[in-house]
């Protein structure tokens, strides 16, 4: 008796190797349709687990193509049987011969949608309330720690679902807080190491700006982006396009601060030269340099925690073989994997 043929294992999708085939879950996470010059249509498709995002073509001739077409919607789980290839140009993608939508029946074979997507490795409803309680503690000043909270609570439920950038850093949910709770308590270690550094400073470094500002440096992002289906990138709202976080996080502090009347009006300013400067680079965007000492503790703080997540995230996921990592096309190098210490 001739055996039928084996069934596929199944893989994670990040970690299938070039020229591997197999089964694995994943999330639809975009779909575009295009047409071929001879005018015969074709989706343009990306499929993603939590560390992995690949490129699937569904061509006219497909078997799958009315499916796609029709049921197929960014944010559903599939199960995919395909050989995975990493192209030169175009990078990680997949050949897929079957695909279906996910069913709960797939769970005992391992489906959790949890694994298919980005996302902050800690609790956004913990981060929320560590970062209120933390603002509430070390921002003395009454009316401006009013100014803080309003903002924070007024926002809560979108912070909790926004990345802190959308393609660069922290860009997952959750990310906005994880990136503004590690800013916020370098920024509080900073500002007291240097406030007693330089003594002679008159007036002194003024740690409840700095505080403020590390809390909202990025407060613009919620008007700045919609967060989109699980998986896919949050999208630019039409205000976002048209002024940035920058400007819209100055907007936003300045209409909150109307409603609170004891505000010092010069403290006000200098958050809102805080918010608008704090990038201090203009290639990185930032409409003014700084001014005032206190933009140099967050925008340093502030590099830091972006840059070293960008760091980690490119080590810990990388499958290139040998001693460095492919070149990761955010921080534009490659970066040495391979160390004995």
């Amino acid at each position: 008796m001739t055996r039928g043929k084996a069934k596929p294992v199944i893989v994670p999708l990040h970690q299938l190797q070039p020229g591997q085939s197999a089964d694995f879950f994943a999330l639809l996470a975009e779909k575009s349709r295009g047409s071929t010059r001879e005018g015969k249509p074709f989706f343009s498709c990306k499929f993603r687990d939590a560390k992995r995002t690949v490129a699937v073509m569904v061509w006219g001739d497909a078997a799958f193509f009315a499916d796609c077409e029709e049921r197929w919607q960014p944010g559903q789980a599939f199960k995919i049987r395909g050989t995975f290839s990493e192209h030169e140009k175009y990078g990680p993608k997949v050949d897929v011969t079957h695909v279906r939508e996910a069913t709960d029946a797939d769970r005992t074979d391992g489906l959790d949608e949890s694994q298919l997507v980005d996302r902050s490795r800690f609790d956004s409803a913990k981060m929320f309330a560590e970062l209120r309680e933390l603002a509430g503690r070390e921002v003395a000043n009454p009316p401006l720690r009013t100014l803080v909270l309003a903002i924070l609570d007024r926002h809560a439920a979108a912070l909790m679902q926004l990345p802190a950038s959308p393609r660069h850093y922290f860009p997952f949910p959750g990310g906005w807080l994880e990136h503004t709770l590690g800013v916020t308590k370098s920024c509080l270690f900073l500002a007291d190491r240097y406030t007693a550094h330089y003594p002679e400073l008159k007036p002194p470094l003024n740690r409840d700006l700095v505080v403020a500002g590390s809390v909202l440096h990025e407060i613009g992002r919620v008007l700045e982006l919609t967060p989109g289906v699980p998986g896919q990138t949050a999208e630019p709202t039409v205000d976002g396009r048209l002024f940035g976080y920058l400007m819209l996080g100055r907007d936003r502090v300045r209409a909150v601060a109307a409603a609170v009347p004891d505000l010092n009006p010069d403290l006000l300013r200098l958050l809102e030269h805080l918010l608008v400067s704090y990038l201090a680079i203009p290639e990185w965007g930032s409409p003014r340099l700084p001014a005032i000492p206190e933009v140099l503790i967050l925008h340093h703080a502030d590099d830091l925690d972006a840059k070293l997540e960008m760091f980690v995230r490119c080590l810990t996921r990388d499958a290139a073989d040998g001693p460095f990592t492919d070149r990761d096309p955010v921080l534009g190098k490659h970066l040495l994997k391979q160390r004995s210490v």
